[in-house]
């Protein structure tokens, strides 16, 4: 066993010094360890969790009892949490890692300069086995946030082969029926004795099938880019308005056959990824679009925006139209969510639920968020919170 004395000596001190060790480790871990020093800790709450396990490491060298950090669910839950924050993070095992020896590094060097500053002089044998004690503690809270970290990190695997075999199901049944149009159209383009006007009707339906595909691979592609880690984001300082025209621009044809107004208001300039923010627009003028109200006189999709007290510039993207069942409003920026589906009238509309997924993604990469509202029968906005300056 360890001293009494020496132990508890140790124990006081690094109780004591628990902030001055953290910082101690953090600095250590930004030398060594490749991360942006506000991406360690993102919050308060979070800061205060390597000083957390210092002190409960503290108390264990004091009552070196095998099992009593071990059992300390709270203690735990808060490694387990930091296993969590750098699974979110995007952060690697070898760095989780390397943080904890880090952390055992720390310790122990101030433990020799603590033998060094007191007169305490243990026997080799206690010196050991109190850092023995310590690398333990460390390592059972390294084990409680790599299970947090490879828990997550097992999931999203899981998760992401789910979402493939569910998107490959999608897409097939998609490009189904589009595929079995064109492929009639052929056959019966093939025949010497069709109708003319038959004929005119085959051609259109052959050329909304196309464009169907055409859609839907666009926006499989665009999903799949905004993934990639060989994405090069071109950002240039541009005007928000030129930006939701062209836009509008590429939908004209789509809002004209529906009756739909597109109004861009003029908008301020940002430092912004240009393909994200028009892919963005692109999405959600689209849906506006095929959303709108065919009981409604007038029917319109506004784009207007305002500078935001809190370094963001809000951009609405506002309708008149159907609006969204208060039921799906929770779901609709999940992947292979159509809040419509279950309305008879809005099954003849193209997509498999990709869109609102694509803006979210667009609008986080920008450094941005987005939230919806909608009113059924009245019509929904979508906002769009962008930083004013970039980062």
């Amino acid at each position: 066993m360890i001293t009494t004395d020496f132990g508890d000596l140790i124990g006081a001190r690094m109780r004591d010094e628990h902030q001055q060790l953290a910082a101690r480790w953090f600095t250590r871990l930004l030398d060594l360890v490749p991360v942006n020093a506000r991406d360690v800790f993102p919050t308060e709450s979070l800061l205060d969790h390597v000083p957390a396990l210092i002190v409960e490491i503290s108390h264990y060298v004091c009552q070196p009892q095998a099992e009593a950090i071990a059992s300390n669910t709270a203690i735990l839950k808060k490694a387990s949490e930091l296993g969590a924050l750098r699974h979110a993070q995007r952060a690697s095992l070898h760095q989780v890692l390397r943080e904890y020896q880090l952390l055992g590094g720390v310790l122990v060097s101030f433990v020799l300069e603590e033998l060094e500053r007191t007169s305490a002089s243990p026997t080799a044998s206690e010196t050991v086995q109190l850092v023995s004690r310590l690398h333990d503690a460390v390592d059972v809270l390294s084990q409680a946030t790599v299970e947090a970290f490879v828990g997550l990190y097992t999931q999203t695997i899981a998760d992401q082969s789910e979402r493939l075999e569910q998107l490959t199901r999608m897409a097939a049944h998609e490009w189904r029926q589009p595929l079995g149009v064109l492929q009639f159209g052929i056959r019966l383009l093939r025949r010497p004795d069709v109708d003319p006007e038959l004929i005119d009707r085959t051609l259109a339906s052959v050329e909304r099938s196309t464009q169907h595909l055409v859609d839907l691979t666009r926006r499989l592609e665009a999903m799949a880019r905004l993934r990639s880690s060989d994405d090069n984001a071109v950002v240039q300082t541009v005007s928000v308005t030129t930006i939701a025209q062209e836009a509008a621009r590429q939908l004209r044809e789509m809002a004209q056959a529906r009756g739909v107004e597109v109004r861009v208001a003029e908008m301020p300039t940002l430092t912004v990824d240009v393909g994200r923010l028009e892919l963005a627009f692109v999405n959600l003028l689209s849906n506006a679009i095929k959303y709108s109200d065919a009981d409604k006189a007038e029917r319109y999709v506004e784009v207007q925006a305002a500078i935001s007290e809190d370094g963001f510039v809000r951009i609405e993207v506002r309708d008149n139209g159907v609006g969204i069942p208060a039921a799906a409003l929770a779901t609709i920026f999940e992947r292979f969510t159509r809040a419509h589906l279950d309305q008879t009238e809005f099954r003849h509309v193209a997509g498999i639920g990709l869109g609102l997924s694509i803006v979210e993604d667009c609008v986080r990469a920008m450094g941005g968020r987005i939230e919806a509202q909608s009113v059924e029968k009245q019509g929904s906005r979508f906002i769009l919170m962008l930083p004013a300056a970039p980062a």
